[in-house]
């Protein structure tokens, strides 16, 4: 979860919303990321998504079946659904979003029994450092939107 947080700073420094991850495959570190909305104009370009393509590339396979996403809050509807699509074992995550988390804060996407694959979710892995570094970004966006008013 440390190297998640690393990316997350990394995005924190680009002005991106300060999300971090990273995929773990036989106890190694296979893919990292961060968020990349604002940098690509693109709003899938999330932490999570990303990572999840770099995973694959990396394994030559669309399945992460072995693989544990660490990632520095949980993850949205969108996330969620291509995190079961790609079969990614465990999600641990650090801070939860009670606006759009879909491993369970609004909906359970990862855990759904309905769908053809379910995650094991584990939560709140360094969720103050997480939450700590989205509630500076905000309030740093906040302080300039009020500048420049």
């Amino acid at each position: 979860m440390r190297e998640a947080l690393k990316e997350a700073r990394k995005a924190f420094d680009e002005d991106e919303v300060p999300v971090g991850a990273v995929i773990v495959h036989q106890n190694r570190i296979i893919a990292r990321a961060h968020n990349q909305v604002e940098r690509l104009k693109d709003p899938t370009a999330h932490a999570e998504m990303i990572v999840i393509t770099s995973a694959a590339n990396f394994l030559g396979t669309k399945w992460l079946n072995e693989s544990s996403l660490y990632v520095t809050i949980e993850p949205c509807s969108m996330c969620a659904g291509a995190l079961v699509l790609a079969r990614v074992k465990e999600i641990i995550y650090g801070a939860s979003d009670p606006k759009t988390g879909a491993c369970g804060s609004i909906v359970n996407i990862a855990g759904n029994k309905k769908l053809n694959h379910r995650i094991k979710v584990f939560k709140g892995v360094l969720k103050d450092e997480s939450a700590r570094l989205l509630r500076e970004f905000f309030k740093k966006k906040r302080t300039t939107q009020l500048n420049h008013q």
